[in-house]
């Protein structure tokens, strides 16, 4: 299925066969006088009640006396452990272990029972009581009151040491949050005690609140107040110095009730009231690593026709707002929605109707992130029970007792890229795929495989461009933040299609407002993304339109010889060198391709004038990273999307088993040559569009290709219209190669007459024909007549030198002499084995006679 779930816990496999090993040891106890045991009738009151940072987890059971057992599962050491026995009929309500597992605290309420007075304590509907455990010892009371309480443990400190104080979080029912500390000490060896427990220290976190959700992770509180009927997010970070911080204040645009109340990850009870107080909408917060911010909320459903479900993406300052219609309308929704957090993507799904994967990096278009119905065989593949988002990928399915943690399924994607028929998923299941980061070089060959049999396939944008750009993004995503604001995600930047079983409303939210001005972690990371979301506007993407005029400068200079200094052009061919020698190096395999034989100087001006930019502009906008690690993430760059261009082609050049002799002009062309060429064909428009650079070389093979696969005047065509280029070192092969049948002189002629005139001169010397020979005289006359300055008759001619039978004729071949006698290296005729001398002068005298009218 799409989601790849891996069982980090679970209760049948990890705690049940221990809990009958206590079975049998309680039996064997009994038969000995001992008390009382577990029942294997009461298997079915094992439930997961809490998870704690360090995966620790709490479950609890009954043993044969209906009492309430808590036990825990120690994620590390993978062994479990009695924590404590309630000697009532109790349910258990909410609770939290310290990281030392000395402190117990427990929220309790007495099981429904027709006839069964309060067990408690008069008055009291709920009981929370904190116990020492190690070894059990005291129980103390913090609450007994007729209303609901929640606990949760602080783990604030990471290393390994026992600490001397413990933080809990009691929260309740009357919408107000307090923060009990809990000094311990040590009595007699390792027995631990709470010390002044009759006078426990606490304040005041937050009150008047709605909704509450805790991360366990991160160790932070989100919840939410209504203001003046306005429902404002805020989040309070706590620390390991025993301090916290409010950190932000959102509004929310969401309807919530003062009479609402709703906690997410505050324990997993099954508790029946609970429901009660909740208004059944779902809401949640998620994070991740970048320094995101979602609100995902889903209202009570209206209808079972359709359903609505927003998404706050408070780090880009926008919101989007779903509506999906539910095909089966006779089918009740008897499930909530559900919302899971994936990292980059949030999973949105409601069993047996609708799979949505939003894609929360880059939410703008629609088209990134991937929906489903419920006519896709997908959505029959995903769980049915409800699944309950901890913090990261942890995914807790209460029903079954299983903790796990949750991916993109990549190989399960790709056979769905294969066999989906609609642009929208094809684009979106193509950014999945390389966002799951998983072996890339296998990952890139599978999509390469998959482009070269759609080639044509997709209408809405362009396979070749996508990759490549989506591609080399991830490629360098993960070396630095603030990466996704710099470098270009997707070769598209507006999606008007449609997306079918889907309507959406994207509207711009206030910003949170912090409350902090120092940051560190995930809060500088999100502070730099609502500060980019404030100030920069346009965005910072880069492109390469900067690269095109600088380019088409420096090729216009070439070509009029007034190119500028030196240095600066010796720069920026230095910067390609670095980028072949960084791609070289990285790609030890021999090429199937002859790429990189040959110094392409156009494309090494790319590659260069590209580097140049690009390190410019990350340097500009990245702070705080050091210039060396740039200009690496920038060889890196660029060595990738040239990386791609190649793999592109070799799989293509292997897959069609092209032999060395696909390079020579004297055989006839093979349907895998004209497959290769197409292929190669579309590489260029794709790379054309976003003035890319080409692996030099590329030119060479795509024009000998064209040469064999194309008639003449097509191949002509292609090339006055520029998707072929005439580069040198593919004209010399073809002068060499091709004999002077009346069909190859028409192609050599056709080919040298659109050859830039430098060019144009020195292929004319590779090629033995009256026509080049022609052309060898008529460029050496007019290079010698250029700067000619007349002299008098008489300083130029010796009369008794020559024959006077044709004056005009004499007097222009003195001329030419006399200029050649005057600086002989400088005009010296650069001869060639293949230039006919006697066929020149005959060539000079034929035009000289043509000028003269004669």
């Amino acid at each position: 299925m799409a989601l790849r779930l891996i069982a980090d816990f679970d209760l049948g496999k990890d705690v049940l066969p221990w809990l009958r090993g206590q079975l049998a040891a309680s039996a064997a106890a009994g038969a000995r006088g001992g008390g009382p045991g577990v029942s294997e009738n009461n298997y079915e009151c094992l439930r997961v009640q809490n998870v704690e940072r360090n995966r620790n987890i709490i479950y609890t059971y009954k043993d044969d006396k209906g009492n309430v057992c808590f036990g825990l599962y120690d994620y590390q050491a993978k062994q479990n452990e009695h924590l404590y026995t309630f000697e009532k009929d109790l349910q258990v309500v909410s609770c939290s272990v310290n990281r030392e597992k000395t402190l117990l605290a427990a929220s309790l309420v007495q099981a429904a029972k027709e006839g069964r007075s309060n067990e408690l304590q008069p008055g009291s509907k709920c009981l929370t009581l904190l116990v020492e455990i190690h070894p059990i010892n005291n129980v103390k009371v913090l609450k007994a009151v007729d209303s609901y309480i929640w606990v949760q443990f602080l783990y604030p400190h990471i290393e390994s040491r026992p600490q001397p104080k413990n933080h809990l979080l009691l929260l309740s029912e009357e919408k107000y949050i307090e923060q009990f500390h809990i000094q311990v000490v040590q009595e007699d060896g390792n027995r631990v005690v709470i010390k002044n427990s009759g006078h426990l220290p606490k304040e005041r976190v937050a009150e008047d609140f709605v909704w509450a959700q805790w991360d366990m992770s991160e160790q932070r509180l989100y919840y939410i107040d209504l203001k003046k009927s306005r429902s404002v997010l805020k989040c309070i970070q706590f620390y390991a110095d025993e301090h916290f911080n409010l950190m932000f204040e959102a509004p929310l645009d969401i309807s919530l009730t003062v009479s609402g109340f709703k906690l997410v990850n505050f324990g997993y009870s099954d508790l029946q009231d609970q429901e009660e107080l909740s208004e059944h909408l779902t809401l949640c917060v998620f994070t991740n690593h970048t320094g995101s911010l979602c609100v995902c909320y889903c209202p009570n459903f209206d209808s079972w026709e359709q359903i609505t479900y927003s998404v706050f993406y408070f780090h880009k300052g926008h919101s989007k707002t779903f509506t999906t219609t539910l095909g089966s309308v006779d089918s009740r929704v008897t499930k909530g929605i559900t919302f899971l957090n994936l990292d980059y993507y949030v999973a949105v799904y409601l069993p047996g109707h609708f799979f949505h994967l939003l894609n929360i990096q880059h939410p703008d278009l629609i088209c990134h992130s991937l929906f489903l119905t419920e006519n896709s065989e997908v959505i029959d593949m995903l769980p049915h029970s409800p699944l309950q988002s901890l913090s990261g990928s942890l995914v807790l399915d209460s029903c079954s007792g299983k903790l796990y943690r949750a991916f993109l399924n990549q190989s399960y994607l790709l056979e769905f890229l294969w066999s989906t028929r609609l642009d929208c998923e094809r684009m979106a299941l193509l950014h999945c795929v390389l966002s799951c980061g998983q072996d890339p070089q296998q990952l890139e060959a599978k999509i390469i495989q998959w482009i070269s049999e759609n080639i044509s396939a997709c209408h809405s944008f362009d396979l070749i461009q996508e990759f490549i750009i989506a591609s080399s993004y991830w490629s360098i995503y993960p070396e630095t933040s603030n990466m996704d604001k710099l470098l270009p995600y997707s070769s598209l930047l507006t999606w008007d299609t449609e997306i079918p079983g889907i309507t959406l409303v994207t509207e711009e939210i206030p910003l949170p407002l912090m409350k902090v001005h120092s940051f560190k972690g995930y809060w500088e990371k999100l502070n730099s993304n609502l500060e980019y979301v404030k100030y920069s506007k346009p965005h910072l993407h880069y492109n390469n339109s900067v690269v095109r005029r600088e380019w088409h400068k420096l090729i216009s200079e070439e070509k009029t010889g007034k190119r500028r200094s030196t240095v600066y052009v010796r720069i920026i061919l230095d910067n390609a060198i670095k980028v072949i020698s960084n791609l070289e190096a990285k790609n030890l395999e021999p090429r199937l391709t002859p790429l990189f034989q040959e110094e392409d100087n156009h494309q090494q001006l790319l590659i260069g004038l590209m580097v140049s930019e690009l390190r410019d502009h990350l340097l500009r906008h990245l702070q705080g990273v050091e210039k060396k690690k740039i200009e690496q993430m920038v060889l890196d760059y660029v060595s990738k999307l040239l990386d791609l261009i190649c793999q592109i082609l070799e799989a293509s050049w292997r897959k069609h088993n092209l032999h060395p002799w696909a390079l020579h002009f004297n055989r006839q062309a093979s349907a895998a040559e004209f497959a290769v060429f197409h292929i190669m064909t579309r590489i260029l428009e794709a790379t054309n569009t976003l003035f890319l650079p080409l692996p030099p070389g590329f030119h060479t093979l795509h024009m000998i290709l064209g040469v064999r696969c194309l008639p003449l005047h097509n191949l002509l065509h292609y090339i006055d219209h520029g998707v072929l280029l005439l580069t040198e070192a593919a004209v010399t092969r073809l002068m060499k190669d091709l004999d002077n049948t009346e069909k190859n002189e028409k192609l050599k002629f056709s080919i040298i007459m659109r050859l830039p005139p430098l060019t144009g001169q020195k292929i004319c010397r590779l090629w033995d024909h009256p026509v080049s020979s022609n052309m060898i005289s008529r460029n050496h006359v007019k290079q010698l007549l250029q700067n000619y300055n007349k002299q008098p008759w008489s300083s130029v001619m010796d009369k008794s030198s020559f024959s006077v039978e044709f004056l005009p004729l004499n007097y222009f071949i003195h001329i030419l002499t006399d200029i050649e006698s005057s600086n002989p290296a400088l005009y010296a005729f650069e001869g060639h084995d293949n230039v006919d001398a006697k066929f020149v002068e005959e060539a000079a005298l034929k035009h000289t006679a043509m000028l003269l009218g004669l």
